[in-house]
């Protein structure tokens, strides 16, 4: 049966997987934060992303989704680096025109407000196992996220978020409608595009980009870490679960040290 014909989507939220409790469990995820410490050390010395993660997932046994979450979790040294030196503060923000990676910003804080898993990577951004998947459904999370957005980039004082979402994805037209119709009613100053390729889009402009998308921070003139501010900010019960792995420990596979570990905010310029 093809992908297509599948059950159809009926999901309400987007929560936790079942298997989640116990894929993320406390003592799973200290084996998980040795996989990222050893996924970083590979990468460090040039191996492919895809060759070094089914080295590590078969060395400690990862299960698909396991994997999943190392992978997001994990960077070069030199990758970090430039993050670091390419992130702004909020403070930064102020009259300026901020553009977001639309997808990557909501699926992150829906997840977060439907007690899904919350991945803490090194580069000290947060990222989910959710997804879009090639097709956009409104969930009960949808509006509660863009509404928080909207008060934290208000209070920022940003003068316009511009979206940015994936058109080749079912019903992104209908989620642009609802942004517009929202922003309209609350007095943000918001615009939304559907294009082909976000990715390509945002690393070409000139503004400030909120993503937390490991392909675009790369390549960015400049980002600002909003889903993480947004989720610490007013989603608490957020289920963070942390596999940052500090510089110093991934060669020595203690990945437990807490020290030096990268902040949201920390190092902006």
């Amino acid at each position: 049966m093809k992908e297509a014909e599948a059950v159809p989507d009926k999901r309400h939220h987007r929560g936790p997987d079942p298997e989640d409790e116990r894929l993320f469990a406390p003592h799973a995820c200290a084996a998980l934060r040795l996989a990222t410490g050893d996924l970083c050390w590979l990468l460090n010395r040039g191996y492919a992303t895809a060759s070094a993660l089914e080295l590590v997932g078969n060395r400690y046994a990862l299960t698909r989704r396991q994997r999943i979450a190392v992978g997001r979790c994990a960077c070069a040294d030199e990758d970090l680096r430039r993050r670091k030196e390419h992130e702004v503060k909020p403070s930064q923000l102020k009259a300026q025109e901020l553009w977001l990676d639309g997808y990557n910003v909501l699926t992150g804080i829906e997840a977060a407000l439907a007690g899904g898993v919350i991945l803490l990577g090194c580069d000290g951004c947060y990222r989910d196992l959710a997804g879009v998947h090639g097709r956009f459904r409104k969930l009960e999370e949808t509006v509660p996220a863009l509404r928080l957005v909207g008060a934290l980039t208000a209070e920022w004082g940003v003068s316009r978020c511009r979206w940015f979402l994936d058109r080749p994805v079912s019903n992104s037209g209908r989620l642009q409608q609802l942004i517009v119709e929202l922003a309209a009613k609350a007095g943000w100053g918001w615009q939304v595009e559907t294009v082909f390729s976000p990715d390509n889009v945002l690393c070409r402009g000139e503004h400030v980009v909120a993503t937390s998308d490991s392909v675009v921070l790369d390549r960015c003139r400049r980002w600002v870490n909003l889903t993480r501010l947004v989720i610490d900010r007013s989603v608490a019960e957020a289920h963070v679960v942390d596999l940052c792995v500090v510089a110093a420990d991934k060669s020595t596979g203690n990945a437990d040290a807490p020290e030096g570990r990268w902040r949201a905010g920390d190092h902006a310029g």
